[in-house]
């Protein structure tokens, strides 16, 4: 449960600032300099803190009044920093402190900018739970976030009737990278952004969605703030934006990597105790865990992916339904897609001809350490399953389960209902 409270001014006083845990001073500092007219702002406070056992792994969520820039056409909005993503304490209460060199806890705050309503005299708090819900994922999860990230959420993130149902993550226009006695701590801003516009970075990339939002005025400018009675798209607003997606698409592809979801593997073309296998697959003599190496190389690839031009890739983020024609963009253009499962430890990669570090080879399509499977798919059976698949890609909700195979391939995908997964293969 959260409570609302100002901090102390001590905070800002210098002759309590050392009772003060200094990553939690790091980033008070770099508030007080963007705010110097408001040290005791108000703030959402874990009533119980996650290192003592309460649910919310956010111990503060300070809310400013900003007055935006006039100049520059940019609205007065309310403008909200989370504390405890990144080690406050350095003691091992809630982060592994590493040193000074290295990222503080998981590297980074979230922010989020809503645009103040008129009649508005206190800022809006479900701001705050939506940063935590944010925060638990990362904690459960492992998964840190960049900016160009993409998170499908499904539903209007104020629980409203708004259009503003995903979110994508930059970094915060204002507040700069802070280097506390734990490490680097960067400020990652959450973008509200419609269905539409979730679609086309997933199917483009983020940056570029994030750009194009901040050529239209309506859909959050400059710094990108949330207007959660935005009832266009930009889509609506410019039609000729969608021409630039397009022309994205078709020239550089996706650079989603891929997807947390709930998922499992099998292989059924022999029984587990044939001995006499020679099968690339073998389940029954592989560790039931991925091994540290393997977590981490899949963690990097989906984070940036494998080498393969230089341009970053973004980590794996959804909470709920997915679209399921996402590998199309990578594999036509030669990368890689890997669904991680959000229940275990299981991992499925597809990777096209070419990739570096995969160990799919022609020899063996498929092929497996431990519960990390990955499929090796030609173009010409990339161009088919996209041909077979086509019918997921409807607007409509798809009626599971859903059954495709490709039996001169061996391969067969099953999509199946959350329920199904209760008791998912392992």
């Amino acid at each position: 449960m959260d409570d609302i409270m100002r901090p102390s001014s001590g905070a800002s006083g210098l002759g309590l600032a050392s009772v003060f845990p200094p990553g939690l001073q790091a980033i008070y500092g770099e508030c007080r300099r963007l705010y110097q007219d408001q040290p005791n702002p108000l703030q959402v406070t874990a009533i119980v803190k996650y290192w003592l056992g309460g649910p919310d792994p956010l111990d503060y969520i300070s809310m400013y009044r900003n007055l935006g820039c006039p100049a520059q056409e940019i609205q007065e909005h309310w403008h909200y920093v989370s504390f405890g993503l990144s080690d406050l304490y350095g003691d091992n209460r809630v982060h592994e402190f590493t040193g000074p060199d290295g990222p503080s806890g998981f590297g980074f705050e979230l922010t989020f900018r809503l645009k103040r309503e008129p009649d508005e005299t206190a800022p809006p708090t479900w701001p705050a739970e939506l940063m935590q819900g944010l925060a638990r994922y990362v904690f459960q999860s492992e998964n840190t976030f960049c900016s160009g990230d993409h998170i499908s959420w499904h539903s209007p993130l104020d629980n409203s009737e708004s259009r503003i149902q995903h979110m994508l993550l930059t970094e915060d226009p204002q507040l700069q990278p802070v280097q506390t006695p734990f490490g680097l701590v960067t400020f990652l801003q959450i973008v509200g952004v419609c269905t539409e516009e979730l679609q086309a970075a997933q199917q483009w990339n983020g940056q570029g969605v994030l750009d194009l939002l901040r050529s239209v005025h309506m859909a959050g400018g400059p710094w990108l703030i949330t207007d959660m009675r935005r009832g266009e798209t930009i889509f609506d607003i410019d039609p000729h934006l969608q021409e630039r997606v397009d022309k994205g698409i078709e020239s550089e592809g996706s650079n989603l990597s891929g997807v947390s979801a709930k998922c499992a593997w099998d292989d059924l073309s022999h029984p587990p105790e044939d001995e006499d296998d020679s099968r690339s697959i073998c389940i029954g003599s592989q560790p039931r865990r991925l091994s540290d190496k393997d977590t981490e190389q899949i963690r990097e690839a989906l984070r940036r992916g494998l080498e393969l031009n230089g341009k970053a890739v973004l980590p794996p983020i959804s909470s709920q339904r997915q679209n399921h024609d996402r590998p199309q963009g990578r594999l036509l253009h030669g990368r890689h897609f890997t669904y991680k499962s959000i229940t275990g430890d299981t991992a499925i990669t597809f990777v096209s001809m070419g990739v570096e570090g995969a160990f799919a080879t022609e020899e063996h399509p498929y092929a497996a350490h431990g519960p990390w499977l990955q499929v090796l798919l030609t173009e010409e059976l990339v161009e088919q399953m996209l041909d077979d698949l086509q019918d997921l890609t409807a607007r409509e909700e798809p009626i599971l389960p859903k059954e495709y195979s490709w039996p001169d391939k061996k391969l067969k995908i099953s999509i199946l209902p959350d329920g199904a997964f209760d008791s998912p293969l392992q």
